[in-house]
């Protein structure tokens, strides 16, 4: 993120989310440890070196800044617009993705994928403009998706993977066809790397925080026209919960 688009966060997050300084932290710097943190994926400790300040400050201006940026929901989640019929890019469509996430040993097994990593499962709607529209997380990564209790006005539907069944609304590809919303996962994890390992906080937080980083994207993009992919990221670290064989057709339910 550039110091034009910085500026732009700050401004929104002052005057949309209600974001004020402390009486030891201005919001530059509050913003700035946290878009540290979720770039570059460092400890508590990295940021107290580097910004001078306690653990303690360091943790609680994290939670301040992450609700704060929670709270440009209604700003930064683009709302639906349907696709003209002429239309012919492929790069509108729903998408699921694996995040590692750090949960507790009673409940790793209900998070652990078919690869037998923990991780939590986003689904994510992107539109043809590059916005996130659409954001679900925090299921479990054992979970498949349901489409029986969504939503969709009639005659419309929503491209997805070839991982899903096609079903009423929604649409999807051959299998074997390449997806262009890998670009947008892969570009994604390459611009914050909190996304790409196992987090040390706690899962309602990684949650959260996967969520912050969806809004961000959009941010970045509605400033941005031109997102370059970077190369040194390629798709074989990126995990998918689309891949040949894995169907989804149900989603699991638990007790919890």
């Amino acid at each position: 993120m550039d110091r034009g688009r910085f500026v732009i966060l700050c401004h929104l997050l002052k005057m949309t989310s209600g974001l004020v300084e402390t009486k030891v932290v201005d919001v530059q710097k509050m913003v700035a440890m946290f878009l540290h943190i979720l770039v570059h994926y460092v400890k508590n400790r990295m940021i107290q070196r580097k910004f001078v300040q306690s653990g303690e400050i360091v943790s609680r201006h994290f939670n301040i800044v992450l609700l704060a940026i929670l709270r440009l929901h209604d700003e930064l989640l683009k709302k639906p617009q349907l696709v003209p019929n002429s239309c012919t890019n492929p790069r509108w469509k729903c998408f699921e993705m694996y995040i590692k996430v750090n949960v507790s040993a009673t409940d790793s097994s209900r998070y652990k994928t078919r690869k037998g990593e923990v991780a939590t499962n986003v689904l994510g709607v992107y539109d043809m403009k590059g916005n996130f529209m659409f954001i679900l997380v925090g299921w479990e990564g054992s979970a498949g998706m349901n489409f029986e209790t969504v939503e969709l006005s009639t005659g419309y539907y929503y491209l997805c993977d070839a991982s899903y069944l096609n079903t009423e609304g929604f649409l999807a590809l051959y299998k074997g066809e390449r997806c262009p919303l890998l670009e947008a996962f892969k570009l994604l994890k390459c611009s914050w790397a909190i996304l790409q390992g196992n987090s040390c906080y706690l899962v309602q937080v990684q949650c959260q925080t996967i969520m912050a980083c969806y809004l961000l994207h959009n941010l970045t993009n509605k400033e941005m026209t031109n997102a370059e992919i970077p190369d040194e990221l390629d798709e074989g670290d990126l995990t998918y919960a689309t891949i040949e064989g894995d169907d989804i057709d149900y989603i699991e339910t638990s007790n919890e």
